[in-house]
């Protein structure tokens, strides 16, 4: 997934914002916490994109080619997918979704209500 197109999925999800910082990253937040990064963080000079993902889905993650935890976050269950081969877009975009919900569900109920986000 290149670099627009994350960008775009992520502006798609609700309440969403978005930051470059750290050294040109691109850092999406729901309610100030940050749920996905595309960056150039590790090996190689190419965009890789960083998730917050649920326990299980971290450690079965790691184990696939071309995903590791992610540097710097992979002690909050951050993995960091470092080939476009391993999963597909739509495999990302399932995946940086439900980030987006992991995240919102930690938001109080009131910042949640304030952004709409409650059912």
């Amino acid at each position: 997934m290149a670099r627009d197109e994350f960008n775009d999925f992520c502006a798609s999800l609700k309440s969403t914002t978005n930051v470059v910082q750290w050294g040109n990253s691109s850092v999406w937040k729901v309610g100030g916490k940050i749920f996905a990064i595309c960056s150039i963080w590790g090996e190689g000079r190419e965009d890789k994109i960083s998730f917050k993902c649920a326990d299980m889905s971290f450690q079965i993650l790691c184990e696939l080619p071309g995903v590791i935890p992610a540097p710097y976050l992979a002690r909050g269950k951050w993995v960091q997918v470092t080939s476009g081969e391993t999963l597909s877009d739509d495999d990302i975009r399932s995946y940086i979704e439900e980030a987006h919900t992991i995240i919102a569900g930690k938001l109080t109920k009131a910042k949640r209500a304030e952004l709409g986000l409650l059912v």
